[in-house]
């Protein structure tokens, strides 16, 4: 069944984790370990007489990673558009009661 979770292993830093997961949700955790593991292997070259071990090349990557996660939240906020078309709203319903 699609609601029952099942064993997955990943692998980050040269560690095997085993991950009870939906079904529906292996290809999402296995792109996000893929991409854990890309981003750090780009770190451990672009850094790498100042790095000092895998915990802070995992440091940089979580960094990266919560600075495009809030990026993302920031482009997707429909706030300032609501709140735009709630001023033309209130500005054409003052314009028609003047008209009348």
């Amino acid at each position: 069944m699609n609601n029952e979770k099942f064993l997955i292993h990943i692998d980050i830093a040269d560690k095997t984790y085993p991950l009870r997961i939906y079904r529906k949700d292996e290809e999402m955790a296995r792109k996000a370990a893929k991409q854990i593991k890309n981003l750090a292997q780009q770190y451990g070259a672009k850094y790498l007489k100042s790095v000092r071990n895998d915990k802070d090349i995992l440091a940089m990557v979580a960094f990266q990673l919560s600075v495009e996660k809030l990026q993302q939240e920031e482009r997707n906020d429909t706030t300032p558009f609501i709140d735009k078309i709630q001023q033309m709203i209130h500005l054409m319903e003052t314009c028609l009661d003047d008209n009348k």
